[in-house]
């Protein structure tokens, strides 16, 4: 039988032992910035805010896109027979599917962007499969927002989200299935998705802890709105070698007024992921019809 000393030291090393195991099944918290790990809900102020609008394009021959064969599956076969690559969608110089997003920053009140954090919106945002690849091909949420996802084709789907900072998470969706619903708890730009039936398939979701996001449409144009006066790191990723590639540029957003970022990637279509060298311009401009 164990003495009330020897009890009394193995209770203590149990308690240890326990503490140690929570802390080590604790998710870690991100880098300090608007990608970093879940915070409490502090929205962004909205007071004279204004908006940061730019382009997106690509300098020089841009990539050709690859054909894909879909001919493994016959549903996707006949459903997008001539299906390409979504690496660099290019229309006259024009880049689409780049996520902009701020990254950190000082409001004119001192205050740091990164210490706010917006709840997540009620409505939610939907990925969809259509014709054997994803519609958007690229897209953002706040955390903890909830995103539809849906099956448009004629075969079964199986959407795999591959996260760094949240649980992998693997369902499968067979055609005329309700849409399932999945959100992400933390922060991160930006989660892969894939289909395990389609290898080609893929879609990337920017995570961020504020609504200060956007994606360039297929005219390169993107606009974020509800931007509070500061001084900002403004960030454009796009898809590109084995993490992404990005620019970063300074903007500042006067009260009330619009502040233009245009990006600039490629140079030469053998340099697939690499970003172009050309100077980046932010300028300010009133707002229309603001007060």
């Amino acid at each position: 039988m164990l003495t009330k000393s020897a009890r009394l030291w193995l209770g203590l090393i149990t308690a240890i032992s326990l503490l140690s195991l929570a802390s080590s099944c604790t998710p870690k918290e991100g880098p300090n910035d608007n990608t970093g790990g879940t915070t409490e809900v502090k929205p962004v102020p909205t007071k004279d805010a204004g908006t940061i609008t730019g382009k997106v394009s690509y300098t020089g021959t841009a990539p050709a896109p690859i054909k894909i064969d879909t001919s493994a599956d016959a549903a996707c076969a006949k459903a997008s027979p001539t299906l390409t690559s979504e690496e660099w969608v290019v229309k006259d110089g024009n880049l689409a599917n780049t996520f902009v997003y701020i990254k950190e920053g000082t409001l004119a009140d001192g205050t740091k962007i990164v210490d706010y954090s917006d709840p997540a919106p009620s409505s939610s945002v939907t990925l969809d499969q259509n014709g054997c690849h994803y519609k958007p091909h690229v897209l953002g949420v706040v955390v903890n927002q909830n995103i539809s996802i849906t099956n448009s084709d004629p075969t079964t789907h199986n959407i795999h989200f591959m996260p760094k900072n949240n649980p992998d998470w693997n369902q499968s969706q067979v055609n005329g299935a309700p849409a399932l619903t999945h959100k992400l708890s933390h922060a991160e730009v930006l989660v892969s998705v894939k289909c395990n039936q389609h290898p080609w398939m893929k879609s990337y979701v920017g995570v961020m802890k504020t609504k200060l996001f956007a994606v360039s449409g297929e005219n390169g144009s993107y606009t974020i709105s509800g931007v509070p006066p500061g001084k900002y790191t403004v960030v454009a990723w796009h898809e590109g070698g084995a993490t992404g590639t990005q620019q970063t540029m300074e903007v500042e957003v006067k009260p009330s007024a619009s502040a233009t970022a245009d990006f600039k990637f490629g140079a030469a279509a053998d340099l697939r992921g690499t970003p172009g060298t050309l100077p980046v311009i932010a300028l300010e401009a009133p707002l229309l019809g603001k007060h």
